[in-house]
């Protein structure tokens, strides 16, 4: 309880005091009072006010997803106090301070309609003028990752995809790297890039994770360096019905994607916390959320990522390291075509810049996040439908995707 409080408190002290009653009276409208106004109160007594334009019975029915969408967006960038949030947050606040004056003059009419609205507008105006003054507030940049964290960091899975993506990122913010993977020749072309470009240190480790011991003996490689961020990147998926699936290969699966993080983490954490300074990204992704036939390992062991970083998020907050799972859905890398997939539509996949640009925003603020609303959408769909139900949607989806000798 404490550590939630401590949280909690800590989230309320990012902005100034008139802003956290805005969030919360954002996240009131939102969750609790449009709701209700949607679904239970009937349309007849219904009423809306835009741009003071009173809408009665179904058209103000209609407009009530509009407004819930206004109250949800606000609660959610106050919360993460968003960039995108000036100059919109003062214009609606400038649209219901204007709601407010005219809507007395038009209802009420007369002297009486006047005063109502001039004192009914002064409020919301000060609001709306409070917000456009604070753009500076909501533009503050944060710090870089060196800055918050450290020299060094080390990153699985460097040779391609987000990893390489992740180094170059963090290279950029003048963050040395150590690169892992088991394609020697692929991270010293990335390490001379880096160094060429950026002109930082980088250090090339071959390590091979999905076998026993390949965790440890990387682990071993950076002990003469302080790892103040570790990125836990390394990943493959097997598509495929399970009995014609090879063993072995989802053995080792497990060891990269479960195994190989769990020790890493644990390796480099303790002198993350004597420090009380550090981040722990853990790439998981949207599989995680929900039991995927014909990727039913793969699913399990991002679901293992995922309650493990976030379970360490919780732990490790009141010592100084920040913990993330990034959810990504799919990527334009060669992840599909290594784990066997046969995705008809691969254009769509999301682009490896957007996915490390949402990790590196989220860390620190947020246990996980899904990398677009797309995924984030599909992240949550679980938690509108039973499982029972589900399996059978998300088996629909993998199957097409499976390639025929597999099913």
């Amino acid at each position: 309880m404490d550590r939630m409080i401590n949280w909690i408190s800590d989230r309320f002290a990012h902005r100034p005091w008139w802003m956290n009653f805005l969030m919360v009276f954002c996240a009131f409208m939102a969750f609790i009072y449009m709701p209700w106004d949607f679904l239970v109160k009937p349309a007849a007594v219904d009423e809306e006010v835009w741009f003071g334009l009173l809408l009665r019975g179904g058209w103000a029915k209609a407009t009530e997803p509009l407004h819930w969408a206004i109250y949800a967006a606000g609660a959610y960038g106050f919360w993460n106090m968003r960039s995108w949030m000036w100059p919109w947050a003062a214009l609606y606040a400038a649209q219901v301070a204007f709601g407010m004056l005219i809507w007395p003059m038009f209802h009420f009419g007369g002297f009486g309609g006047f005063t109502l609205g001039l004192v009914s507008f002064v409020p919301f105006a000060a609001v709306a003028w409070a917000l456009w003054k604070a753009d500076a507030v909501f533009q503050s940049p944060r710090p870089g990752m060196r800055e918050r964290y450290g020299d060094w960091a080390l990153i699985t899975g460097a040779s391609a995809g987000i990893g390489a993506e992740f180094a170059r990122v963090l290279a950029r913010e003048g963050v040395n790297c150590v690169l892992s993977a088991r394609r020697k020749d692929r991270l010293e072309e990335l390490a001379s890039e880096l160094e060429d470009s950026y002109g930082g240190e980088t250090r090339v480790v071959e390590a091979d994770l999905a076998s026993p011991g390949g965790a440890d003996a990387l682990a071993r490689a950076v002990e003469d360096i302080e790892v103040s961020i570790l990125i836990n990147n390394a990943g493959a998926g097997y598509a495929g019905r399970f009995e014609k699936q090879d063993l072995e290969r989802l053995a080792e699966m497990v060891q990269l994607n479960c195994t190989a993080p769990l020790v890493l983490t644990g390796r480099m954490l303790p002198s993350m916390i004597s420090r009380h300074c550090g981040a722990v990204i853990i790439v998981g992704s949207v599989a995680g959320r929900q039991p995927l036939p014909f990727h039913a390992a793969y699913a399990a062991t991002k679901s293992f990522d995922l309650l493990l970083g976030e379970a360490l998020w919780a732990e490790l907050r009141d010592q100084g390291v920040d913990v993330l799972v990034l959810q990504p859905g799919p990527v334009a890398t060669e992840f599909e075509a290594v784990a066997g997939e046969a995705r008809p539509d691969p254009s769509a996949d999301q682009a490896v810049g957007p996915v490390v640009e949402s990790a590196l925003d989220a860390l620190g603020r947020q246990p996980s996040v899904a990398s677009s609303w797309m995924n984030w959408a599909r992240a949550n769909v679980n938690r509108l439908l039973p499982r029972s139900l589900l399996v059978f949607v998300t088996g629909e989806l993998m199957e097409k995707q499976t390639p025929e000798e597999m099913r």
